[in-house]
């Protein structure tokens, strides 16, 4: 993706991260690297991924609940490689995922359980790449259902209020960081991660069949990134901030409101 140059370099990280995405590998495709950076600096980073990738496969004759359970153990195999604390699968439908209260529920009940400072997801508004490209619909409905997760229902007293008879409180996140975006305002420094990024790529072997062919591609990536920070690797974010506090460090993010 074609980069606005006038990046910060991400200088706040949260001490709770999650990262919502729609399929296994979209995570390590996407924030691999900053989420392993910040595990690395202390950090507890969670995982959610919608569906199981249950439709990812070249043979319409592919069994989709073996997939599915194929995608699971490669997506733990690669959570491990980054660091996650754990995993959590929704078990959506893998391209009929659907920005509806059952989603947002779940969402907000994960959201609720593991209460993070900051979550990680798709730029829901990224339609088209601005290098070219067609970003999937199931990446960008994963994308605005956790925004909407996110804020306002899971800081909402009276949003799914029975989870809060199950003691699951109300929580505010932080702050928002939107990967995959024609937007983009910070850049986190990966040059350290970079290589954990690409191991846990390598576990997704049922999508990625020849990940010496993938991995110049990704470190092109990178290093394109990277060069606008001043950086040998980075991976950009648009940063949405929702709740203010002393630390901030990027100049005039996106304010929620």
């Amino acid at each position: 993706m074609t980069q606005d140059p006038a990046l910060t370099v991400n200088a706040w990280r949260p001490a709770r991260f999650m990262v919502i995405v729609a399929h296994p590998d979209d995570a390590d495709f996407g924030p691999a690297a900053t989420a392993a950076r910040w595990v690395d600096e202390g950090s507890t980073g969670w995982l959610v991924c919608c569906t199981s990738g249950d439709a990812g496969a070249d043979d319409w004759r592919q069994d989709a609940l073996e997939l599915a359970a194929t995608r699971e153990r490669e997506q733990r195999a690669a959570a491990d490689v980054v660091g996650y604390a754990g995993v959590s699968f929704l078990h959506q439908p893998d391209g009929a995922l659907a920005n509806d209260l059952a989603l947002r529920e779940q969402l907000v009940r994960e959201i609720r359980t593991f209460r993070p400072d900051a979550v990680l997801c798709v730029d829901p508004e990224t339609i088209f790449y601005s290098d070219g490209g067609v970003n999937h619909v199931d990446h960008r409905t994963a994308g605005i259902a956790a925004v909407d997760a996110v804020y306002p229902a899971a800081r909402n007293a009276l949003s799914f209020p029975w989870l809060a008879r199950d003691g699951l409180e109300p929580h505010n996140v932080r702050r928002l960081y939107l990967f995959w975006s024609n937007r983009p305002t910070t850049a986190v420094d990966t040059s350290a991660t970079l290589e954990r990024k690409l191991g846990a790529l390598r576990a997704h072997a049922s999508q990625i069949r020849h990940p010496d062919q993938l991995e110049p591609r990704i470190r092109d990536w990178a290093r394109e990134e990277g060069r606008l920070i001043d950086a040998e690797a980075a991976e950009a974010f648009r940063v949405i901030v929702i709740d203010e506090d002393e630390s901030a460090e990027e100049s005039e993010p996106e304010a929620a409101g």
